[in-house]
């Protein structure tokens, strides 16, 4: 089996992906919010109306939780523009240190942020698009209403998306142990 075959991927148009095996697919990226903002009846309130939102949709979908790195070039970039711009010699050093340690974090990997999407599908008919479309819209209203932005993917989104999730040189591998959770300090002669 090729990988083509594997994927399974026809062509992707505009806000569609469509499948060899006749489906057409279409896709809602969900922004993030702080939870943290919220007191616990203000996470209820937005539970239970994002439930009974996404339970009156009767129509299946598929939430995508996609692991990738951050990009943090614009941190580098405004880093290093500041490290030409400083007269300061202690400064110079400090950010000449930050940008190796940012350097590293960003060629291990491990600075990851989770992204969120919703997938619905049909089979490729006449109109179907219009249906598809039409349902990401409901899917967005319901976000919207609880206050939470959402995007429908375009085709070079689309193409994004695929990589994250199909191409093994995007993909970064979370390490589920305990190690990656608990901290371990280690004595550094501080009793």
């Amino acid at each position: 089996m090729t990988a083509n075959e594997f994927v399974n991927v026809k062509d992707i148009r505009g806000s569609f992906l469509y499948t060899r095996d006749g489906m057409a697919l279409a896709y809602l990226k969900i922004f993030p919010i702080s939870t943290e903002l919220f007191s616990k009846n203000e996470k209820r309130l937005i539970a239970k109306q994002l439930t009974a939102s996404l339970s009156s949709g009767q129509y299946p979908f598929q939430l995508l939780a996609v692991s990738r790195p951050v990009d943090i070039s614009p941190l580098m970039a405004e880093l290093s523009s500041t490290l030409t711009s400083s007269s300061d010699i202690k400064q110079k050093e400090l950010l000449k240190h930050e940008i190796v340690e940012m350097g590293g974090f960003a060629l291990s990997g491990e600075v990851v942020e989770r992204q969120f999407y919703i997938k619905i599908w049909d089979k490729a008919v006449d109109r179907v698009e219009r249906d598809l479309l039409q349902k990401l819209k409901y899917l967005s209203g319901y976000f919207a209403d609880c206050g939470i932005q959402t995007e429908i993917l375009e085709q070079q989104d689309i193409v994004r998306l695929c990589n994250l999730v199909n191409n093994p040189a995007y993909v970064h591998l979370e390490d589920a142990g305990f190690e990656a959770a608990i901290p371990i300090l280690e004595s550094v002669g501080v009793v």
